[in-house]
């Protein structure tokens, strides 16, 4: 099933290069006089989890370009809707920001929301792509995708998959529903919870952001077994991705972006906009992405617009086909 964002996103980044030219500007750029204080980064998920740690990687670059300091507000709670709905109800003057991911679209596919998915907020730009990592915990004697699904055919409703909410719950549930086994959908209300579940033996498997899970991986807490892009990662070539692997028609991505309240001044929106670009090019932007499982993605406000309809209408399909009602 291939990535509505990421197709979008590849047909728009040529253009977004040229806009963003125009908008970067140096640090305390005179035009707005913004910022004057400290800015609220809203997170809608817990700490630990991708949304968390692309929001830190933003905040602290941020902080140094405009010497304000750049907080995060962790708002986790239905999926990220509570979080989304205090962003959506704050001042629109460019003091509160707001970090999606593919929840947010998830969301608008699948509920009845209190605030609009599109014009609810004034969006600023996409930070990256990055694709999710099935994992097993140390004590599954698996070692391969094939060996989990001959294990959980042989073991019917035995095996138990952590999870967090929105982007990873769905594709979670699209993998359940693809690889044909019968397994208990354990969903947590962040990706940290679910991963450290994982690595306790509370549940057996897990399907979660590459980026989140990278630094277990390594260190040996956990056994990878397959990403879920239509690629293998530049992460993890060693990996195969879930489709190879044996998961016919396999295919998910998650991705972040940055959008603020509604009526922030379009003078804020073009500097927040422009440094994000301009974050996103740097060197050692792009080279710690890539080592993580992310790729960066530039693009603009309006550009945004554009991807958000084909994610929405993405994940509704997914939920039809996959059954998956939400919680």
């Amino acid at each position: 099933m291939r990535s509505g964002f990421a197709m979008c996103c590849g047909m728009l980044l040529a253009a977004a290069a040229s806009v963003h030219a125009a908008q970067r500007g140096p640090a305390g750029d005179s035009s707005t006089g913004y910022p004057t204080r400290p800015i609220r980064l809203i997170v809608p998920f817990p700490p630990g989890g991708s949304n968390d740690i692309m929001g830190r990687y933003l905040a602290h670059y941020l902080t140094e370009r405009f010497g304000r300091q750049v907080v995060i507000d962790n708002r986790a709670g239905a999926e990220g809707i509570i979080g989304t709905e205090i962003a959506a109800r704050s001042q629109p003057d460019g003091y509160t920001l707001l970090l999606i991911s593919a929840a947010h679209s998830i969301s608008a596919a699948t509920r009845k929301l209190t605030y609009d998915p599109l014009d609810s907020f004034a969006w600023v730009g996409t930070l990256g792509l990055g694709p999710s990592l099935l994992s097993a915990g140390p004590a599954l004697q698996v070692n391969s995708v094939r060996e989990l699904l001959n294990y959980g055919k042989a073991n019917p409703g035995k095996l138990t998959l952590g999870t967090s909410g929105g982007y990873a719950h769905y594709s979670s549930e699209l993998f359940h529903h693809l690889s044909g086994i019968k397994m208990l959908v354990v969903v947590y209300k962040g990706g940290g919870p679910a991963l450290i579940d994982l690595m306790g033996g509370q549940v057996h498997i897990n399907l979660g952001t590459l980026l989140q899970a990278m630094p277990y991986m390594r260190s040996g807490k956990l056994k990878p077994l397959a990403t879920s892009g239509a690629k293998r990662s530049a992460a993890t070539p060693e990996l195969p991705t879930l489709a190879e692997a044996g998961v016919a028609g396999y295919e998910a991505n998650n991705w972040w972006a940055i959008g603020a309240p509604a009526g922030t001044p379009p003078a804020v929106i073009v500097r927040l906009s422009g440094e994000i670009a301009r974050y996103l090019r740097l060197p050692e932007t792009q080279k710690r992405f890539e080592a993580e499982g992310v790729e960066a993605f530039v693009s603009t406000p309006e550009e945004i617009r554009k991807i958000l309809p084909v994610e929405i209408a993405k994940w509704a399909n997914v939920a039809k086909v996959a059954n998956i009602r939400s919680q």
